[in-house]
């Protein structure tokens, strides 16, 4: 089974670095290397040992905690979002037939902007709505992105 955990390692950086840092840290003083022309590292000695049996506890608690926070807060998090677009979407179509990509687009700048339209956006973009239109379209993305 897989897990998206990129966006919460993305989140806890230095936890991260610490969780690597806690074996090479230890063993790097150990290591003769030098410094290639390439920028590479050529390693002088047999390291062979100090990573076949090394502690990896500290790399399984933290990859435990990245699990952990996908399936807490960040899956949940995103089928919330997920299924407000997909209400705002639904709606939208409901009051104006426009394609998916201008729904998407419609999507993207009313997420810019806190929910309302640019005026650029009102003139250029959606020059074809009407004002009773875009009140609605903002009032439905108020209503499905107000609790995510």
């Amino acid at each position: 089974m897989f897990f998206p955990v990129s966006s919460v390692i993305l989140r806890l950086l230095d936890e991260y670095k610490k969780a690597l840092e806690s074996h090479s840290s230890a063993i790097l003083p150990l290591i003769d290397w030098e410094a290639t022309d390439q920028g590479n590292v050529d390693v002088e000695n047999d390291t062979a040992d100090f990573y076949r049996y090394f502690d990896a506890t500290p790399h399984a608690e933290f990859l435990y905690h990245c699990v952990e926070q996908t399936i807490v807060k960040d899956l949940p998090e995103e089928t919330r979002y997920l299924k407000a677009y997909d209400r705002f979407a639904d709606e939208v179509q409901e009051i104006v037939d426009l394609p998916q990509p201008t729904t998407n687009l419609l999507f993207r700048f009313l997420r810019q902007s806190s929910g309302k339209l640019s005026e650029r956006a009102k003139s250029r973009e959606f020059a074809k709505l009407t004002e009773d239109e875009i009140v609605s379209v903002e009032a439905i993305y108020a209503s499905a992105f107000e609790k995510t």
